[in-house]
């Protein structure tokens, strides 16, 4: 896929845009050979990767696994991954709240628009020149789907069923009604691939229909296992329906759902631009010290190396002052080189994650596989994903006390295990840890917001009480806590 090419062309379609609306002028500007309809292979591409940056330092932030998605930074600060090595406010929980207008008008309006296209009778044969219209449909219905939950996992309920209509007004809908919606639309979009063309623009699975549809499955798996707590009749069920699909799930990580940047600086990893000329996060000592004390051989693919060649985090949480006088006089691991290499893909759902769900789902005792074998394949899967497994370290590692699950424990142990397998990808971690309690996090002592507590949600954008002001009304009146970063979301239960 040419980048270059691909973003040329979505400036052209912004450019139709602007001047759809001058209408006044006539036809005297307007270009007789340029396209009219959106090239949907274009807008795939955006929407996978995100706008490329206009400054040389600058980060890919929306697209599937940007800034805003699997690679989004504060929610990695909420579980520990890492600390701020010198403006610690976010550490500290001093947002309130949080900007939802680049996921609604950029990513979510590329699928939207791609919909659109392909279900419109008067442009449907047009665009069906970048693949079938099923095919761009199961697609960008399956993107969508995983776009919103990440919306509505950050935020609880929000615009879904009247967003993107281009309207301020929009109702927000409630998160149970959103999450039955995105099952319904996974198992309806996997189900509308047919044999024609496939999607061209495709940088995630080059239009294999087969990967695609593991990809449903697996993100239907992982929204179930969000309900343990509020619905588990419902998780339960539609689990087994992803699970015991035909079409399978991510269980190798050859079929692992990545993004891979490129070493061009407009499309390269956005944690190597997050640490360009920068260094204001280091890996938190909560992270290397679980990691040091299991023996674990992940430590150098997720953290760098100090000066004198110790791995040493970076102490979570600490105020302004603290931090000042810590970093004056001791080093502290910044992320891996593997981390942080421009090329490093990003990574949105792995195996070793599905089958910690899988052993999971086997000690909740939904279905016949082994809980302890399905949670040693995904810490292999794990090591095997980070390049550092060795048979030898694996045999005694799986079998240590620390690491071990008994009955009593093994949902903590799969906990635990999920935690350091989803690394770096704190969006994920986040919402497992709410849903869990595992691992066993404690908040900053100098937390400042009012609850002292780690976040549980991003309070609404504060544009909202006033573009929106009777539906964001509603919807925080359905909120136990207000408008409040520990008010739960729908599945959020104590």
């Amino acid at each position: 896929m040419n980048f270059k090419h691909k973003f040329l062309s979505i400036s052209l379609f912004t450019g139709l845009g602007l001047m759809a609306g001058c209408s006044d002028f006539g036809d005297m500007n307007v270009n007789p050979n340029a396209a009219t309809t959106p090239v949907t292979s274009a807008l795939l591409t955006a929407a996978m990767t995100g706008i490329p940056p206009t400054t040389p330092t600058g980060a890919l932030l929306e697209g599937i696994a940007g800034r805003l998605t699997a690679l989004a930074v504060e929610p990695r600060l909420f579980v520990q991954y890492w600390s701020e090595s010198q403006y610690p406010e976010n550490s500290q929980y001093a947002t309130t709240f949080a900007d939802w207008n680049r996921y609604y008008a950029v990513t979510l309006q590329d699928l939207q628009t791609i919909i659109d296209y392909n279900t419109n009778a008067d442009t449907k044969t047009y665009v069906a020149q970048f693949g079938s219209n099923n095919n761009q449909l199961a697609v960008a219905r399956i993107l969508k789907a995983y776009l919103f939950s990440v919306v509505t996992d950050r935020w609880g309920d929000v615009p879904y069923v009247n967003a993107l209509k281009q309207t301020t007004a929009v109702p927000y809908d409630p998160q149970q009604a959103i999450y039955a919606d995105l099952f319904k639309e996974l198992r309806e979009a996997s189900a509308q691939f047919d044999n024609g063309r496939a999607f061209q623009g495709d940088i995630l699975f080059n239009g294999n229909q087969a990967r695609w549809k593991k990809f449903a499955n697996s993100l239907r798996m992982i929204l179930a296992m969000r309900l343990t707590k509020v619905d588990p009749a419902t998780a339960r069920t539609e689990f087994l329906a992803a699970y015991n699909d035909a079409a399978g799930y991510i269980s190798t990580n050859a079929d692992n759902a990545t993004i891979q940047f490129t070493d061009v600086n407009q499309f390269r990893n956005p944690d190597n631009a997050l640490f360009d000329g920068r260094s204001d996060y280091g890996v938190s000592d909560v992270l290397v010290n679980k990691l040091k004390a299991l023996s674990d051989p992940r430590l150098p693919a997720y953290a760098a190396p100090t000066d004198n060649g110790d791995y040493l985090g970076l102490p979570y949480g600490l105020t302004r002052e603290l931090l000042i006088a810590y970093t004056n006089d001791n080093e502290f691991s910044l992320p891996s080189a593997k981390v942080l290499a421009k090329t490093q893909p990003g990574y949105i759902i792995t195996a070793a994650q599905m089958l910690l769900a899988k052993a999971e789902a086997a000690a909740r005792g939904w279905i016949s596989a082994d809980a302890r074998t399905a949670y040693n394949d995904a810490i292999r899967a794990s090591w095997e994903q980070w390049g550092v497994f060795d048979a030898t370290k694996y045999a005694a590692y799986i079998a240590s006390p620390a690491v071990l699950p008994t009955t009593g424990d093994i949902l903590a142990k799969i906990g635990d295990q999920r935690w350091l397998a989803l690394y770096p990808n704190g969006q994920e971690a986040w919402s497992e840890w709410r849903r869990t309690g595992f691992p066993d996090l404690k908040p900053t002592p100098y937390a400042v917001n009012e609850s002292k507590q780690i976040p549980r949600r991003y309070a609404y954008p504060n544009s909202e009480p006033t573009l929106n002001a009777a539906a964001y009304t509603e919807a925080v009146g359905r909120l136990q806590n207000g408008d409040k970063t520990n008010a739960r979301v729908w599945w959020d239960k104590p």
